[in-house]
């Protein structure tokens, strides 16, 4: 990974040649595609008694499962290995934080907090294990801020284009999106505007099918634009609460993919209110840091709002999360857990944090 070269260098700059000096951790760690019949979407209001909000957060938690081993178990074992907080403790932790595709700019950020937290209990006596992944679990919930839903208009229609890569599950978000708003009794359109890719628009149409929503499309090489104002204009004659847009993904062409993606906001603006009032980016969590350089890309252009970041529970780069809203400073409003349709959840940051140090 290219940025672990850089390992011990900020844990330097940081605490100087000498290190922040020794203290003692006096406490081990704790051991430590189908689319179903029914259900919701993953929303809060989905979720119902505690029941429902305990299946949510264990599905979130297996999700994590395998960014926890490579994240927090490893911290713990750190912790409880290492008796002194000293130099030698804090480039093994940024070694652990970066391999898990947490980011330099982050992990910084993490090192600095926990030194800073550490060094407040030098009067009370020293931190202990405990303690420390504690802190650790505070500065997550601070760098990740509060839940930031989606947007949707005041009144009539709301937008949403979903921008990414081909090969993140973008098509696949728009469908359980759609399936999602559907079931909470909204009329949608999907809009086929990934002309470019003909497997594209009939894997949309099949997710139409299944979930009962309304899809707009042209021919393969059909003009996207073309396709966005049609969405539109179905929207308005039936009186559809939701239009949400498919792109392509063609990075290899980013010029013209670029102008194409302004071409469709420009086209969606001027037929809707407040149009697009979403902009999501799908990302691959698999990707690590490839998706921050991604996320680049679409950021500079298109104005994205949020990221959906699919295929959190195939991987151990969830960190990933972390690298996102502090290198970009872009919330992330929807995590992808498995393959059902109800898989799709809204990010929770506390639900976050709390299935990813719970062990």
């Amino acid at each position: 990974m290219g940025e672990t070269g850089g390992i011990g260098v900020f844990v330097k700059r940081l605490f100087g040649k000498d290190g922040p000096g020794s203290r003692d951790v006096s406490e081990q760690p704790a051991a430590g595609g189908t689319l179903p019949g029914a259900g919701g979407g993953g929303t809060g209001a989905d979720k119902g008694g505690a029941g429902g909000a305990k299946g949510a957060f264990a599905r979130l938690k297996e999700g994590l499962a395998r960014t926890r081993d490579g994240l927090v178990l490893k911290m713990e074992s750190l912790f409880g290995r290492k008796a002194a907080l000293d130099q030698e403790f804090f480039e093994e932790l940024e070694a652990i934080l970066l391999q898990a595709d947490v980011g330099v700019k982050a992990t910084e950020r993490l090192l600095r907090g926990l030194e800073e937290r550490v060094g407040a209990t030098r009067g009370r006596g020293a931190a202990d294990a405990k303690e420390l992944m504690g802190y650790l679990k505070e500065e997550v919930l601070e760098m990740l801020g509060p839940e930031e839903p989606l947007r949707k208009a005041e009144a009539g229609t709301s937008v949403i284009m979903v921008v990414g890569v081909n090969g993140t599950g973008k098509t696949t978000t728009v469908g359980k999106l759609g399936y999602r708003f559907c079931n909470q009794g909204a009329r949608v359109i999907l809009g086929a505007a990934d002309t470019f890719r003909a497997a594209a628009i009939d894997q949309l149409e099949i997710w139409g099918k299944r979930a009962g929503v309304d899809v707009i499309r042209h021919e393969e090489g059909g003009d996207p634009g073309a396709v966005a104002y049609d969405a539109c204009q179905a929207a308005k004659a039936r009186k559809a609460e939701y239009v949400i847009l498919d792109t392509a993904g063609r990075l290899h062409t980013r010029v013209n993919l670029m102008e194409e993606l302004k071409k469709i906001r420009r086209v969606v603006a001027r037929e809707i209110p407040g149009a697009p009032h979403e902009v999501l980016l799908v990302l691959d969590a698999t990707a690590g840091q490839n998706a921050i350089a991604q996320a680049r890309t679409f950021k500079d252009a298109v104005e994205v709002t949020g990221i959906v970041l699919t295929k959190l529970d195939g991987t151990a780069k969830g960190g990933v999360v972390l690298a996102i809203r502090e290198e970009l400073g872009i919330p992330v409003k929807l995590v992808g857990i498995g393959e059902g349709a109800d898989d799709l959840r809204d990010f929770n940051p506390t639900e976050f944090a709390e299935a990813l140090f719970s062990v």
